[in-house]
């Protein structure tokens, strides 16, 4: 789903919002439900109670005084009325709905089982006279569902001398009101537990997250600090996985650099030895043959000591100021006839390991000259990020090469011509160099056809 969020925090509090969300719903539904009940109950005892006092009343007086006392108590959420007969309230209680149960049910508790009394709940409409008597709309009455109005309660109960007494109460209408108070309260509750699940998910994933920057930094630097062995226990453990790992492959890096550098330097002897005894050969052409091999074999030695430094360089840290470096390279490229112009400048000065960058730099510009005639040196600092741009105006290299240009020993035939020299290590010491930094190095064809080479920097690098 795309709306969903990618993060494990963001789609945690989405599980545990909407959970809660769902819970608080169903909770307030039954609520709403008991609430409900509980006032319907609550209004109906007061009725209840109501009807009571009244049969009480006229059951205590004589018939001369119930007419007086019944004009009285009549008022517009109150009908009173007398009957002699029960025919007409028998025929409206054949079919008893359950909330006129409930009813029956208080009114007997409070005047005994051995009371007669009949209860029919309708709701006042139109239809009916406001002012007549309850019992003579028996065939008109109407169930509360789905209605309009005020229920009315409507009791007929026998009083002791045989006359029926039947009261039409009004119902309260505060049953159907809302409970603004438990709204106002399920929704603080709500507002609390997101911020919770938000700041208690942030605190759990944080260690991923940590976990996996660190992975991506491994990338770029097999020397970087451990990382701390904290957090959840499943966390801790592939934190600690991560560190044994890091400490394997750094191991096995710095065994297979001291090797092959042991390997290079030892190869400097013999081809020593051979220089001096090819100085000995009388035939001037093979001499010439044996000191070319040489001279490329003992570039492609020095050249592998060179990137097997850059790979793994324990030069400290220091602040240096790029646009001198950078004044100091085209200088030395001038006094051996190259071309280098510079445009831009660093903002202040980078944290970096000052001799390395030095290699790498002078690298890239010595391939742009060596290639493309000139080197044109764009600098771009934003603050975050120093970015150096070094083009020349050769003929650029093939699309499907560009990928290979940093690979270690590799050369590109055709428009850059192996008689110039070089090893093909120049560029891919360049990027390690890069990496070791946190940088990268990019490269890409101009729109001239000339070879564009990016370095990018962080100010952060460590």
């Amino acid at each position: 789903m795309r709306w969903l969020p990618r993060s494990l925090s963001g789609r945690l509090v989405i599980v545990f919002v909407g959970g809660l969300i769902l819970a608080q719903l169903v909770s307030l539904s039954i609520l709403l439900q008991d609430r409900g009940e509980f006032l319907a109950r609550a209004s109906g005892m007061q009725s209840v109670m109501r009807v009571v006092d009244i049969l009480q009343l006229l059951d205590s007086s004589d018939a001369s005084e119930r007419d007086r006392i019944i004009r009285v108590l009549r008022s517009p959420q109150l009908k009173i009325s007398l009957q002699a007969s029960a025919v007409q309230v028998k025929r409206e209680m054949l079919d008893p709905s359950a909330q006129e149960t409930v009813f029956l049910s208080m009114l007997r508790h409070k005047l005994g089982s051995d009371r007669e009394v009949w209860v029919n709940i309708r709701a006042r409409t139109s239809a009916m006279p406001r002012g007549a008597p309850a019992l003579e709309h028996g065939a008109h009455r109407v169930r509360t569902e789905g209605r309009g109005g005020s229920p009315v309660l409507v009791a007929h109960i026998r009083l002791q001398d045989g006359v029926w007494l039947s009261v039409d109460s009004t119902l309260e209408p505060q049953t159907m009101s809302w409970p603004y108070r438990a709204l106002v309260s399920a929704l603080v509750l709500l507002m609390a537990v997101i911020a919770l699940a938000w700041f208690g998910v942030r605190w759990v994933t944080r260690p991923l997250k940590d976990f996996a920057q660190a992975a991506e930094r491994l990338g770029e630097n097999i020397d970087r600090a451990p990382l701390p062995e904290k957090g959840p226990t499943e966390v801790v453990s592939a934190a600690r996985a991560l560190n044994e790992m890091q400490a394997r492959l750094s191991k096995y890096l710095s065994d297979r650099t001291r090797i092959l550098t042991a390997m290079s330097h030892d190869l400097k002897t013999p081809i020593t030895r051979m220089r001096l005894r090819a100085e000995l050969l009388e035939h001037e052409v093979t001499q010439a043959k044996f000191k070319q091999d040489l001279a490329e074999l003992e570039a492609m030695v020095s050249g592998t000591l060179d990137y097997m430094r850059g790979v793994q360089d324990g030069e400290p840290l220091q602040t240096t100021d790029i646009n001198l470096l950078l004044k100091l390279l085209q200088t030395d490229s001038g006094e051996l006839g190259h071309v280098v112009h510079i445009d831009g400048q660093a903002h202040s000065e980078l944290l970096c390991r000052p001799q390395s960058l030095k290699r790498c730099l002078a690298n890239l510009i010595e391939n742009a000259v060596k290639y493309g005639e000139v080197a044109h040196v764009q600098i771009t600092d934003s603050g975050q990020m120093l970015q150096i741009v070094i083009e020349d105006e050769g003929a650029g290299v093939a699309a499907n090469e560009l990928a290979m240009l940093f690979e270690p020993f590799y050369r590109v035939e055709g428009s850059r011509s192996r008689d110039t020299g070089g090893t093909g290590l120049g560029l891919s010491i360049a990027r390690s160099i890069a990496v070791l930094h946190g940088g990268s190095l990019h490269a890409e064809n101009t729109e001239h056809r000339g070879l564009r080479l990016t370095l990018r920097l962080p100010r952060a690098s460590s």
